[in-house]
This record gives structure tokens, C-alpha cells and sequence, in this order.
């Protein structure tokens, strides 16, 4: 591995545009490659993000020899057979979330990068950010004691569009995938597997879940409290509580940089970690630190936890009656 980490971006969407802005940012980052299933729109990409090899498809691109990892940034159905290109062509992946539709894509998915001993990571970047880490570390450090309640919404509201991906079934649509994953995966990430889970869905006329809520009970007693929804927007903050006190990832929480702490009988503080950028580049560096480091996976968005999560979907999908194609 190079001083300079050299990335290729797989897809030419909004958010590998999002990604790749955020690279740009990082001195030991060098966006190398881009490719898309379009010769064209490869090198408009490019072009607008100064980036010096454009290729029309996601085979090219994989066999670049001198891109060092590859962030796939493709629509939720293609984030498998994306993946598995990259990792059985030998290259180490961040994959953006929804990691994968189901357990078992995923579950293959694992094996293969472990087999090969490849670099793999969801791109879940929401524990990345500088407010989330220093929540983490308070958490650590039992500031706020042992916790007992996490509550954490995906709320916002979007006119009704069957051919946007949020509600085209095609596109594996829904909420949960696209919004409800963060809280869910923040309720993992404070409190760990839970034992028990009640969930529910409205439907919608294209057949995805176009709000949909969990509740999340586990082995100490503590609860997580969840949801996401395209009909109303909610607070869009996460609450921490634990019997010393609360912590509140403000709105909105998934790139906030407001961090409140509020310990019992005393005042909030609000603490303020500002930052350049979308919030995506420290999930970039955290994966470079990775690779330099020759770790195969994370420390902080581990696969297992990746596993579990997207289990933790199948098993609300299938209390909704929610199949997508090809499952």
C-alpha cells in the first residue's frame, strides 16, 4: 500500500458524488478511477471531479492494477453482485449501505473477503463523524452510566413518486433500507444484539414500506426505539439515556455536529465538532488507517455486526410480508 490511498469509484450517482467531493479533502487520498456502465457519463463524472481515468464499465474499472480499493456507491439490488465482482477480482471494497438486500448476500459476501482476506466494510459513515466518536468515547467511559434507552428516528417527508428508488419496489425501495438501517444500526452500535423485536410497516401502493417503526428489547432490560418514514419528518435526533444522564446527537443526527450532553441536575452543554465536507470522509480515512494497517476488516463497522443488522431487516421484512425480486 502506498503512502496515497488510490480510489476507484464504482457508480456515478449522488452519493459517489458526495464520496468522491469528500476525498478530495483528504491529502493521502487520491481518486484515481471512476467507472460507469456509460462511457459518457464515466467521463462527465470525471471531468466535474478531476479525475484522471474514466471507464465505461465496472469491469474496467476493477482491472485498473493501480487502484487500491474501490467504494461502490450502485443502487441497493446491485450492491452484491458489485462487490462480489470487486472482491473475486481481488480488490478491498467499501460498500455504501444497505451493505446488502438480505442475510445470505451478505453472508456470501463475508465468506469471500475472509477467504481471500480482502477489506471489506459497510459504508455506514454515521459512526464515523467526530460527534458520534466522542459519544462513543462518553459511552466507553460510562459517563452517563449503564444505558437503558436509545431513541433514534429517519423521519422526512417526500412527495409520493413511483419511479424514485425510495418507492419503486424494482429498486428494492423502502424506507428501512435506504432511511431506517441508521437507526437501526445505531441501536446496534450503542446496545449491541438485541433478544427481542417488534416492528410494523404502512405499505404503500408500490408494495415497500413507506414508514415503518422497531422496538428493540435487550437481555439487561434496556429498549431502542426506532423509525423511519417518507409520509411525515420527525426530530431527526438520537437520544442516549443511560442513570446519569442523556446524550442527543442533534438534528440532524446522522451528520450532525452538535453532540449535547446532559447529566442529572445539571445543565446541557452542546458541544460543537464542526467539519468540511458531507461527513463521508472520515469513514474514507477510517478505511485507509485500515489498510495501512493490513486489517481485513473494521474495528468500528465490523461484518459480523453488518450480519447481524441486516438480519435484523429480514426479520422486519418478513413480519411486513416483504419480499423484494429474486429473493
Amino acid at each position: 500500500m502506498t503512502a496515497v490511498t488510490r480510489w476507484g469509484i464504482l457508480g456515478t450517482g449522488n452519493i459517489t458524488r458526495k464520496f468522491t467531493e469528500d476525498l478530495h479533502l483528504l491529502p493521502d487520498a487520491q481518486v484515481l478511477a471512476v467507472g460507469s456502465r456509460s462511457q459518457a457519463r464515466a467521463e462527465a463524472f470525471g471531468a466535474a471531479h478531476d479525475i484522471p481515468r474514466c471507464y465505461g464499465s465496472y469491469e474496467a474499472l476493477i482491472s485498473d492494477p493501480d487502484v487500491d480499493v474501490i467504494y461502490v456507491g450502485t443502487l441497493n439490488p446491485a450492491h452484491y453482485a458489485d462487490t462480489k465482482m470487486c472482491l473475486e477480482a481481488g480488490k478491498p471494497v467499501l460498500c455504501e449501505k444497505p451493505f446488502t438486500l438480505n442475510a445470505a448476500q451478505a453472508q456470501e459476501l463475508i465468506n469471500l473477503a475472509r477467504d481471500r482476506r480482502l477489506f471489506l466494510m459497510e459504508a455506514m459513515w454515521t459512526r464515523f463523524i467526530p460527534a458520534a466518536v466522542e459519544l462513543r468515547r462518553l459511552l466507553d467511559a460510562d459517563a452517563i452510566g449503564p444505558v437503558q434507552y436509545v431513541q433514534a428516528d429517519f423521519c422526512i417527508y417526500r412527495d409520493f413518486d413511483p419511479d424514485h428508488r425510495l418507492f419503486k419496489y424494482e429498486a428494492a425501495g423502502g424506507v428501512m433500507l435506504d432511511l431506517g438501517i441508521y437507526p437501526i444500526s445505531f441501536a446496534s452500535w450503542v446496545l449491541g444484539q438485541h433478544e427481542e423485536l417488534f416492528t410494523t410497516a404502512t405499505l404503500g401502493q408500490t408494495g415497500v414500506d413507506e414508514q415503518s417503526a422497531y422496538v428493540m428489547r435487550y437481555a439487561n432490560g434496556a429498549l431502542a426505539v426506532a423509525a423511519s418514514s417518507a409520509r411525515a419528518s420527525g426530530p431527526l435526533e438520537a437520544l442516549v439515556a443511560g442513570s446519569k444522564g442523556r446524550l442527543r446527537l442533534l438534528e440532524p443526527w446522522w451528520f450532525s455536529k452538535h453532540l449535547s450532553i446532559e447529566m442529572s441536575g445539571k445543565p446541557a452543554k452542546v458541544v460543537k465538532f464542526p467539519y468540511e465536507g458531507h461527513g463521508l470522509r472520515f469513514e474514507a480515512s477510517h478505511v485507509m488507517e485500515c489498510l495501512r494497517a493490513g486489517k481485513t476488516e473494521s474495528d468500528v463497522m465490523p461484518l459480523d455486526e453488518t450480519l447481524r443488522i441486516i438480519k435484523t431487516m429480514d426479520a422486519c421484512r418478513a413480519q411486513w410480508g416483504l419480499v423484494y425480486e429474486g429473493e
